[in-house]
């Protein structure tokens, strides 16, 4: 029986391990194709060379979509975070008509696909840029209004919003009554009960979904894809889409150099925060209703 179990243990592990070897072969063609002229399956064809890397240097509309993406990733990890830390504490600690049906549509709203919604998404955004002040000319956003990265972070959010309020939830509930009870006995609003005693225990939930959202707006495509058109406006992922489906013949080196580009940063991210970002399921899903 021991050596039996001592037989099994590994298994888990070496099954995850061969079926990642696609993906790992994948990415590796990816690097590879970056430093070569041609490739040939997985053999490269050709003298190494760094030509498909001269875009860092000699293209200054990607270091501006560099930035829009930033914008864009950290609106949306700002955005998220404040929205879903506020919703969730009164749907956790408090009752009210009507809480486990707002929790129900919200699950409903998360199993929406997002392209269904992208007309009537269209049409408020469209509306939303007529409005004077916010709908267009706020600094580094842009505005709230169709074409403003503004606009997609708003839209962004509410996608995410569902998700980020149910995790949050998940916290709240894992927290001891008797501490809030404590604060509140002392004299302590509401308000600062949980500003100052309920969210600094929940702060790896905090970081978890933090860094999911910020990976989440990084590599983000379809929403920017559709409510910003402007090149000034786009993101990588909506350039790299760009090089690989124009009229010319695609360069398959420059768009496996711009794809790790935009790989990089969020890969290196992630892999200092997985400890946070697995926390996700560690204290998340255990809420109930």
């Amino acid at each position: 029986m021991i050596k039996r179990d001592a037989l099994l243990k590994p298994l888990p592990l070496v099954s995850i391990a061969i079926l990642s070897i696609p993906i790992f072969v994948g990415y590796l063609w990816v690097f590879m194709r970056t430093f070569t002229t041609r490739m040939y399956g997985m053999s490269p064809v050709g003298e190494l060379t760094l030509r498909n890397w001269t875009f860092i240097v000699t293209d200054p509309l990607l270091w501006h979509l560099t930035l829009n993406t930033f914008v864009l990733a950290m609106g949306l990890t700002v955005g998220i975070v404040l929205v879903s830390c506020s919703a969730a504490y009164p749907l956790s600690r408090m009752s009210f008509p009507g809480r486990k049906g707002f929790l129900a549509l919200t699950l409903v709203l998360h199993a929406f696909p997002s392209v269904v919604l992208l007309i009537a998404i269209f049409v408020v955004l469209n509306y939303l840029s007529r409005v004077p002040l916010i709908g267009r000319g706020l600094p580094l956003i842009g505005g709230v209004g169709y074409n403003t990265l503004g606009g997609v972070i708003l839209v962004s959010i509410a996608f995410l919003l569902p998700l980020g309020v149910w995790l949050m939830k998940g916290f709240f509930d894992n927290i001891s009554w008797d501490l809030e009870r404590a604060a509140l006995i002392d004299g302590c609003s509401r308000f600062r009960t949980w500003r100052q005693i309920l969210v600094p225990q929940i702060r790896p939930g905090i970081a978890a979904l933090g860094i999911f959202a910020f990976m989440h707006g990084w590599s983000s495509f379809i929403i920017p894809y559709t409510f910003m058109v402007d090149q000034q406006t786009a993101v990588i992922s909506t350039y790299l889409n760009l090089l690989a489906s124009g009229e010319q013949l695609m360069d398959y080196g420059v768009v496996s150099a711009v794809a790790l580009f935009q790989l990089v940063p969020i890969l290196a991210f992630y892999v200092f925060t997985q400890k946070y970002l697995l926390t996700i399921f560690g204290g998340g899903m255990k809420g109930g209703t």
